[in-house]
């Protein structure tokens, strides 16, 4: 009687799962984040994608053609995702401007803090090391940071209503970019130190200076209520941590 029962497996590491092509490339994504995000691009080599996914080279090289095509998959997917986050937070009718904003920053801390300070803002990890980059992320990079900075110009904006006048609108704007500027360089010394104190220092002084600017009350420090979902809006992502 021939003998029907399965085989048996020999001694190693078992055979790889096959997986769809479009699972393969969120796997690489998703770890390709959260590695840039603790690392940056160029400490960061496809073998270290590799090793915390599982995934064979060849099936790395049939997603991404390279290691600058996989790095802006990787920035345009966190981007995508912080712009989600940053627009559940910003465009919140029944809250104050102000108030708005540092909704943000708790949440962004809370995130941080989550992860034990470890990882950063991804495109602000790449600031960092911006000589060292492939000149294709230059230009997107500073697109990115642009929209964030258009982003808190219009939230700051709304508390003035269609009232704005040429003056507040330039303070706005002066007022978003100074909160990126100074926001990234709390986070890179807030994984510095690996504590909320650099977050917390540069959040107290911006806004007591952005409402003496914008001629109204501060909001009140405390941590944020979850912002509304609309069905029609994603829920903010996990690996787009707020630090940035």
């Amino acid at each position: 009687m021939p003998d029907t029962s399965p085989p048996r497996r020999g001694r190693g590491r078992p055979p790889k799962t096959a997986r769809a092509p479009e699972g393969t490339r969120a796997m690489l994504v998703r770890a390709g984040v959260d590695l840039l995000t603790e690392k940056g691009f160029s400490a960061t080599c496809v073998d270290d994608v590799l090793h915390a996914t599982g995934i064979s080279k060849g099936s790395f090289y049939y997603c991404f053609s390279s290691k600058e095509d996989f790095g802006q998959v990787l920035i345009e997917d966190y981007a995508r995702s912080f712009n989600a986050r940053l627009e559940l937070w910003l465009h919140e009718p029944d809250t104050p401007p102000l108030q708005r904003l540092l909704n943000f920053v708790h949440d962004a801390r809370a995130n941080m803090q989550h992860h034990g300070f470890r990882r950063g803002c991804l495109i602000g990890n790449l600031g960092q090391e911006i000589d060292m980059l492939p000149d294709s992320f230059h230009g997107l990079l500073l697109t990115i940071m642009n929209g964030w900075e258009k982003r808190v110009n219009a939230c700051l904006l709304a508390g003035f209503g269609t009232r704005a006048t040429a003056a507040q609108k330039r303070t706005c704007m002066q007022l978003a970019r100074y909160f990126w500027i100074g926001w990234e360089g709390a986070v890179l010394r807030a994984r510095m130190e690996h504590a909320p104190e650099p977050l917390d220092l540069f959040t107290t002084f911006y806004m007591a200076q952005a409402a003496t600017s914008l001629g109204i009350r501060p909001p009140a420090c405390q941590p944020p209520a979850t912002p509304r979902v609309s069905p029609a809006q994603p829920a903010p992502a996990q690996t787009a941590q707020a630090a940035n």
